[in-house]
């Protein structure tokens, strides 16, 4: 297994919550996916990929990390189902022709975010589409040191319209269960914050930074789950709508080329 760090989806007790809403992605592509060759691009470890490969003619999923492509070709084995050791940021290396193309949890990593995306479109087949999720900004109350930058839904349209023709921008939200988890995982996360009210967190070198975020993590989610009950979070709990964007825990985009 890759090294936790916090960011990713966590594993073991009190991380459903982060298992759940990063599968619960993965549900919604499955609708999308059925007959179609299916780029996964950022594909981690595979969880959420290996259950595309259920539906879709043929997956094949890409990471920038050596040692999630290892645990998934490890852990992922189906005759339509393929791993490979891509950097996202060369995405255009790759052979097009995909259908669809997911792209989860990536883009509040990178940078330079045109050459990017415009990496992605040339690897979509004609009359196949990209479906992208990032974080919402207005529901973020922790720091990642790993995010570069994260949106807002009009940002992220006027983002994705100088690359795609067509846009859509929906949200990921929660039911009253994951509502629960959240504001206590908030309340959590805020009582870690004014440990530090000069904000020397901001000096430190990243490797201490990162260091303390998987640390933390598995503090914040223990103290959430002690907050909120014990009621384990299910990828069905999380669902896509048009409404509410501010409210949503992660933007989804829907585009075409």
């Amino acid at each position: 297994m890759s090294t936790f760090t916090g960011e990713r989806p966590g594993r073991g007790k009190n991380f459903d919550y982060d298992v759940a809403r990063h599968l619960a992605a993965y549900r919604y592509a499955a609708e999308l996916a059925p007959g179609k060759r299916v780029l996964d691009a950022g594909c981690g470890e595979g969880w959420g990929t290996q259950a595309l490969a259920g539906v879709a003619l043929s997956v094949v999923g890409v990471d920038y990390s050596a040692a999630a492509i290892e645990t998934c070709r490890h852990n992922w084995h189906k005759r339509n189902l393929t791993f490979v050791h891509v950097d996202l940021t060369q995405a255009a290396s790759l052979a097009g022709g995909f259908d669809l193309v997911t792209n989860f949890q990536v883009l509040e990593h990178i940078r330079e975010e045109m050459p990017f995306l415009e990496g992605l479109k040339a690897l979509i087949a004609p009359g196949g589409q990209l479906l992208l999720t990032t974080p919402n900004r207005l529901r973020t109350f922790s720091e990642n040191p790993y995010h570069v930058r994260e949106y807002i839904a009009p940002e992220l349209r006027a983002l994705l319209q100088r690359v795609f023709t067509e846009v859509t921008i929906l949200g990921m939200h929660g039911n009253a269960t994951v509502r629960a988890f959240d504001r206590s995982r908030e309340r959590a996360v805020k009582r870690i914050l004014r440990l530090d009210p000069l904000g020397i967190r901001h000096l430190l070198p990243k490797w201490v930074v990162t260091f303390a975020f998987a640390r933390l993590a598995v503090l914040v989610r223990r103290r959430a789950r002690a907050g909120a009950g014990d009621e384990l979070i299910r990828p069905e709990d999380f669902f896509v709508s048009a409404d509410n964007l501010d409210d949503a825990l992660d933007l989804v985009a829907l585009c075409s080329p």
